[in-house]
């Protein structure tokens, strides 16, 4: 059967790495080690065949039935449409910053604007909790980030993810969501606009997991290692001490990459993550050009006059939250119950609401500006 899939040379690597992707246990590491071992992941798979005894201990472990089902999947979904994209290391369109990262994984899954995975970025990332503050900063120094020629890359989560990719798309830049499932989905479901909205801007979504994995707590640390491979530096705008931010340094300094972080409060929570990387040496910045200057680039003044093109970036979910705000104000409560929504994606909605000027807190809620 696994002839009758590889059927070609030409497509033999490309397909075997596929498979290998798939197989439970074996990862990136093991993956290279294979390929050192036999040459190539197709000579592995015909010395698989000819003699699966033959197979060394600790990958007899993980061995289990080649997923050929699940290989014709990802196939199948790579053939649906043009921007949809598999590679593996062997493909010179393999971002090089990202293939000279220790554990490159062997596949990827890209939706989008494979060209984007080669451009310089910054990744820009933080708590799912943001306050205000944190996600007004994620979106405006995304902006300039965007206006000094870098794509911003993050993870798509609530929060300071979301408003870094809101703070680029604002400024009709490129940005690139790193997701730690299959890219036949999209995680949280209210982020189903932001990823349209992403990839109309020609921006992309990219993962190692194959078509049809779900989001689990256990992938989400292989999801920021990507992110980190890919730029060439990682701005952490707000983090708790145990944050999925902080793993996403960890891995930029391993790789070399330069670490900044936005210093807050001693007092919030929010800021001790962002404190301890200042205290291991990641550099403290106030403002973008504190990034830039670092990166070799002068950062340009924002204009910060685009209301006039505001409504039309916002995705339908905002503009429905817009749309039920009224001058009285409006309980979070009321809106969840009103729109049908989850409570934390309205509170995410909100904040980009209130970054971009069209709506504000006040005592029992929130209402629309006047001026919009």
């Amino acid at each position: 059967m696994l002839e009758r899939v590889v059927s070609t040379q030409s497509n033999a690597e490309k397909q075997a790495a596929i498979l290998l992707n798939r197989q439970r246990g074996v990862g990136p590491h093991r993956i290279s080690a294979i390929k050192a071992s036999f040459g190539s992941l197709y000579a592995f798979w015909q010395s698989v065949k000819a003699n699966p005894e033959s197979l060394p201990p600790l990958l007899k472990t993980h061995w289990h039935n080649p997923d050929v089902t699940g290989l014709k999947t990802d196939l199948a979904w790579e053939a649906q449409h043009p921007d949809h994209h598999i590679i593996t290391l062997d493909d010179s369109r393999y971002p090089l910053l990202l293939k000279q990262s220790p554990g490159a994984p062997a596949v990827l899954f890209v939706k989008g604007n494979l060209d984007a995975l080669s451009s310089k970025q910054i990744a820009v990332v933080g708590s799912r909790r943001a306050t205000l503050a944190g996600a007004r900063d994620a979106f405006h120094f995304s902006e300039a980030f965007v206006k000094a020629g870098f794509c911003v890359t993050s993870g798509l989560a609530l929060g300071v993810d979301a408003a870094a990719h809101r703070g680029a798309l604002h400024a009709n830049g490129e940005t690139i969501a790193v997701l730690a499932h299959g890219l036949d989905q999209v995680f949280p479901l209210s982020h189903g606009d932001l990823a349209k909205a992403i990839l109309a801007q020609n921006g992309a979504l990219v993962s190692e997991f194959p078509i049809g994995v779900k989001p689990s707590p256990q992938y989400f640390p292989r999801r920021n290692r990507i992110i980190s491979g890919l730029a060439g530096a990682v701005l952490v705008v707000e983090a708790a001490k145990r944050s999925g931010s902080l793993i996403t340094a960890r891995f930029a300094a391993e790789f070399g990459r330069e670490v900044f972080a936005i210093p807050g409060s001693i007092h919030h929570t929010q800021s001790s993550g962002c404190h301890h990387l200042i205290r291991q040496g990641a550099t403290l910045v106030e403002e973008p050009a504190h990034v830039l200057e670092a990166m070799g680039i002068w950062a340009e003044p924002l204009n910060t006059k685009q209301k006039e093109k505001t409504h039309l970036q916002l995705d339908k979910a905002s503009m429905q939250l817009l749309q039920a705000l009224g001058g009285a104000p409006t309980s979070v409560d009321s809106l969840v119950e009103n729109l049908n929504r989850p409570a934390e994606a309205i509170a995410s909605d909100l904040i980009n609401l209130e970054i971009l000027g069209l709506v504000r807190q006040v005592p029992g809620g929130y209402q629309k500006q006047e001026e919009v």
